[in-house]
């Protein structure tokens, strides 16, 4: 019986070593949050990286009508042209409801922001109305003008 007290003096003599150990790692990680969180960046990034997930996807400009007078137009062209947001978004061309490819009279010219639809030697069977569809991810939205053909 006389032999326990030293024994359990010593673990008490090591613990304040392993004390102090332990908790160092998590003190070193409280010590770097906290000049973080009293400082002036963190607060900024949740909504700055909020927003890189979140643009919002739209037309900063949209398309507009296009009159032509058959006259005139025979054998020109005619240029659709939007502004989307964000650069990524996807672009396609519609003329009446149906998809347009792209050939010697439709051509797409995409230029970062800027989306146009060519239409090349107009004739009176171009006159229609155009979409452009606009994709990002499961989002869509649309933007319609006319090409308006005048007989003479």
């Amino acid at each position: 019986s006389e032999a326990k007290p030293p024994k359990e003096e010593s673990p008490k003599g090591l613990s304040p070593v392993k004390a102090k150990k332990t908790p160092s790692p998590a003190d070193a990680e409280r010590r770097k949050l906290r000049p973080g969180s009293g400082g002036e960046k963190p607060p900024e990034e949740p909504p700055f990286t909020y927003q890189l997930k979140a643009v919002p996807l739209k037309f900063v400009k949209e398309m507009k009508d296009i009159v032509l007078k058959e006259a005139e137009s025979v054998g020109s062209s005619a240029i659709f042209e939007v502004l989307i947001s964000p650069s990524t978004a996807i672009t396609s061309w519609m003329k009446d409801g149906s998809n347009i490819r792209e050939s010697p009279k439709h051509k797409f010219i995409a230029d970062g922001k800027d989306r146009k639809l060519h239409i090349i030697d107009v004739q009176l069977s171009d006159a229609g109305e155009y979409t452009c569809v606009l994709r990002l991810g499961n989002k869509e939205k649309t933007s319609t003008a006319k090409l308006i053909v005048e007989g003479i």
